[in-house]
């Protein structure tokens, strides 16, 4: 099984490589303006600095797989969603109660500085003004790491596109997992994520706490090549 699964991760960056050419490179959403040519709908993956792969390659790991606009009500975008991780362009505060990206960085800062105090963090779907007021350090913080972090992304749109976008979440996530089995391409001795509160986080070494216990099937990478090769090539 873990033959299996380290040449599946071997295609699965491959895969990812081609799709950066594609691409023309990788975003960061510190840098990423409203016009950056990124679809309606889709799937994101975000690197790391210092998080690298060992086992099955060379280059970055993956921390972080996510989508959007699951929901049959839902009309979130991909760039919509992905601002809501970056927070605000301007004064970089944010709300990690719209984000359980966000809210795992968060709390996993509060792990690793002293210096930092927030016991509102992550308390309720909502707050006051004056609550947000004194989270608004913390949320600066999450956006500075967040917005560092280099990505890609995957359109996945059509007829079924709500079920295809949870198809290569779910799946992707699966894959690269490290939850309750041996470790592949595992998470470095500095990695933040290990001060993160979720054991989900802290083992699967990924910013995700659903779907971490799946296992991926295989035949999911040819969808995801086919998804990757689907991609405009950058000017």
């Amino acid at each position: 099984m873990a033959g299996e699964r380290l040449a599946d991760l071997q295609r699965f960056y491959d895969i990812l490589d081609r799709l950066e050419r594609r691409l023309g490179g990788m975003l960061t959403l510190e840098t990423c303006s409203r016009r950056a040519m990124l679809p309606s709908r889709g799937v994101y993956f975000f690197f790391e600095s210092g998080e690298i792969r060992r086992e099955s390659g060379e280059g970055p790991r993956v921390v972080r797989i996510g989508t959007h606009a699951l929901s049959p009500t839902s009309r979130t975008t991909l760039r919509e969603r992905l601002y809501q991780h970056r927070g605000n362009a301007g004064d970089r505060n944010g709300n990690h109660r719209g984000s359980v990206f966000r809210n795992h960085v968060g709390m996993a800062l509060l792990e690793s500085d002293d210096g930092i105090v927030c016991p509102t963090w992550g308390c309720g779907n909502s707050a006051s003004a004056e609550i947000r007021a004194g989270e608004r350090q913390l949320e600066i913080r999450v956006s500075a790491v967040i917005g560092a972090m280099p990505f890609l992304w995957l359109e996945v749109d059509g007829d079924e596109g709500a079920a295809q976008r949870s198809y290569v979440e779910r799946q992707s996530i699966g894959l690269l997992s490290n939850f309750a089995r041996e470790g592949l391409d595992g998470a470095s001795a500095e990695w933040l994520g290990h001060r993160s509160r979720s054991p989900r986080v802290r083992e699967s070494g990924l910013w995700n706490s659903n779907h971490v216990s799946e296992h991926h099937a295989p035949e999911f990478l040819d969808r995801l090549a086919t998804l990757a090769s689907a991609m405009p090539r950058a000017a």
